[in-house]
């Protein structure tokens, strides 16, 4: 019953909150997806840090832990640098920019007749197509979550449940992981109900009062998410027999050689080093995201100030890969002596979900009334926060590109009302919610599809961050990444089954293919470029735009060497402190602490020199 109160307390918060904001968010388009543009930094970072928290993460960590080892997760760390690079060079032009969407830079930064066909594929691909994946492989986790926290074959009465599983049992549906040792179609009935009931809670609120209520509710959820999880790592360490008995334990179940291996934050055997090298080198720069693109750079363009805009990418990184990772390394270590496994079973079929979902089981397992509760609460609000952000994120693009710009101004030449675009919006989520769940029912490890997801995203990272940094590429740049990113991912997926020659060759393919299709297509009109270069004041290679603006021509390469220099500051200071840190939790008996030391000193002795920065950077100085 405590855990119900809890759980119900925050749902009746966060519906509140949706109903608080309805007022303002239903006057326009602006009110409703980026709050009137007035949010502080320290909110919108907590926000973004609530959305990338989700459900789904935990056990990902979890399962990669299980599979390679701690240094695995480098996977998510690398992602560090790209976050701080969002906040020293992109996030503020995002803010500058002025517009509403991602999809909406084309028709600011590029000309020709593909801008509009760009603008309309953009919003597609990204709030559709990708978007959904993104949220299906976050259902998958609630349904991970579901399946053993809510059983309603157990609640509901049989003359509601009944019809609902024979449905089930019909179609022959499948919606588990056969964890429990409950019927496949009760599980799949059970499930189904619960994303149902999530994704209406979820819906609700988000899209009652827009951003401001995802904001308001995304911070509460972080805090709940962060405060539940430091306590089940609590409870997970004193299950194991407290942190040394558990390295202890660690290496008599798994043998020194394997235990090493397993705590290692690099890679321990020769032959993984290089396609290690190649997946962390590239996958942080060429993924669909690298400039903040999609509801990185809605929270960007929300903020009240430049300041803010970088505080918030700032706040956002530390929490993202130090604080909830130090969390989830001590809770997915205490999970390999808790629940053990064989060698030979890491070779299985299933092996990585079978392992994600025991995160969710340990909760069952371990914790008591009213700390279940708290942790439960804290899923639901690390899922809802993503599932909040994704459907705002996905409506802007139906309402603002699709619906406003092409059905509206471009073929009915006229200019929509602002409610008829709120409600367009809104409604919008009901699309998005079907085509997420037809997308979750044919996914299985959420790893395999987080793997796939980071392939189709790899073909676009480098046009994405050229286009801010250098003025000759053009509209032709970015559908040429896209085409190839379409064409080429699937054949990888046949022909080879090493993901690092997949990212690599991904990677390879697609930005040759942009630049060489820049130097053969018409470059942007220049006065479209004046026009960016003014209201963006972008860094980088424009040395032509900024002369035709009677500015010096090395002013934006000069501010691009600062602003990397503080994004190389900062990314030490970061990931110092986290392998320090890390080091010191996961120090086996008779390993020295000088070094992990060493790490937190350096870490902490940086800070001032790029916190400057965040505040006024060097080029405003000048």
């Amino acid at each position: 019953m405590i855990d119900l109160i809890i759980v119900i307390a925050f749902v009746i918060y966060a519906i509140s909150a949706g109903f608080r904001s309805q007022k303002k968010a239903s006057k326009s388009l602006q009110e409703y997806f980026l709050a009137g543009k007035t949010l502080t930094g320290w909110r919108v970072g907590l926000s973004m840090a609530a959305t990338q928290f989700a459900a789904d993460t935990p056990l990902l960590v979890t399962g990669l832990i299980a599979t390679g080892g701690v240094f695995l997760v480098w996977r998510l760390w690398i992602y560090g640098i790209a976050f701080l690079m969002m906040g020293f060079i992109f996030s503020v032009g995002w803010r500058r920019s002025g517009i509403l969407t991602d999809a909406e830079f084309t028709e600011i930064r590029y000309s020709g007749k593909a801008v509009l066909p760009l603008r309309v594929l953009k919003a597609i691909y990204y709030g559709t197509v990708i978007n959904c994946i993104v949220m299906a492989m976050v259902l998958v986790a609630a349904m991970r979550i579901a399946e053993v926290f809510l059983p309603w074959d157990q609640w509901l009465p049989a003359f509601i449940f009944n019809p609902l599983l024979n449905i089930i049992e019909t179609f022959g549906l499948s919606l588990g992981s056969g964890a429990t040792g409950v019927d496949p179609a009760i599980v799949t009935t059970n499930n189904l109900i619960s994303i149902v009931v999530i994704l209406a809670f979820t819906a609700l609120y988000s899209t009652t009062g827009g951003l401001r209520s995802v904001i308001t509710t995304d911070v509460m959820q972080f805090s709940i998410a962060i405060v539940g999880t430091i306590v089940y790592a609590f409870y997970v360490v004193d299950h194991a027999g407290g942190w040394e008995n558990l390295l202890v334990k660690l290496e008599n179940l798994y043998g020194s050689e394997l235990t090493v291996k397993m705590l290692s934050f690099s890679p321990t055997g020769g032959e993984l080093l290089l396609p290690f090298l190649v997946i962390i080198g590239l996958q942080w720069f060429f993924q669909m995201n690298s400039d903040g693109t999609g509801y990185l750079a809605q929270r960007s363009m929300a903020c009240a100030t430049d300041k803010d805009a970088r505080i918030a990418a700032i706040v956002f990184s530390w929490m993202q890969i130090f604080l909830r990772s130090i969390i989830w390394l001590i809770i997915g270590v205490g999970l390999l002596v808790i629940y053990p496994f064989s060698q030979s079973a890491m070779t299985a079929e299933g092996f990585a979900a079978s392992r994600e979902i025991t995160f969710v089981t340990g909760i069952n397992d371990m914790l008591p009334p009213g700390i279940r509760g708290l942790m439960l609460t804290g899923l639901l609000a690390a899922l809802a926060s993503t599932l909040d952000t994704h459907l705002n994120w996905g409506a802007s693009y139906w309402s603002n590109d699709i619906y406003k710009r092409l059905i509206c101004e471009h073929w009915l030449k006229r200019k929509p009302k602002s409610h008829e675009l709120v409600l367009t919006a809104r409604l919008s989520n009901i699309l998005i919610v079907v085509v997420a769940l037809i997308i979750m029912a044919n996914l299985g490890s959420i790893q395999t599809a987080w793997f796939i997801s980071l392939l189709f995203g790899a073909g676009m990272g480098s046009v994405l961050v050229l286009r801010w940094l250098w003025e000759r590429i053009n509209l032709y740049s970015e559908l040429a990444a896209m085409a190839v990113s379409l064409i080429v991912a699937p054949i990888l997926l046949v022909v080879t089954d090493e993901e690092w020659v997949r990212l690599g060759s991904m990677s390879l393919v697609s930005t040759l293919a942009a630049i060489l299709v820049t130097y053969f297509t018409p470059a942007t009109k220049q006065e479209v470029l004046n026009k960016f270069y003014k209201s963006v004041n972008p860094c980088g290679f424009w040395r032509k735009t900024a002369v035709a603006l009677g500015i010096d021509g090395s002013d934006p390469l000069k501010k691009l060497l600062l602003r990397l220099k503080s994004v190389a500051i900062t990314s030490v200071s970061l990931f110092a402190l986290l392998i320090g840190v890390g080091k010191l939790l996961l120090l086996l008996p008779g390993d020295s602490r000088i070094w992990p030391w060493i790490f937190i000193i350096i870490s902490l002795a940086l800070i001032p020199l790029w916190w400057k920065d965040v505040v006024k950077p060097a080029d405003e100085k000048e």
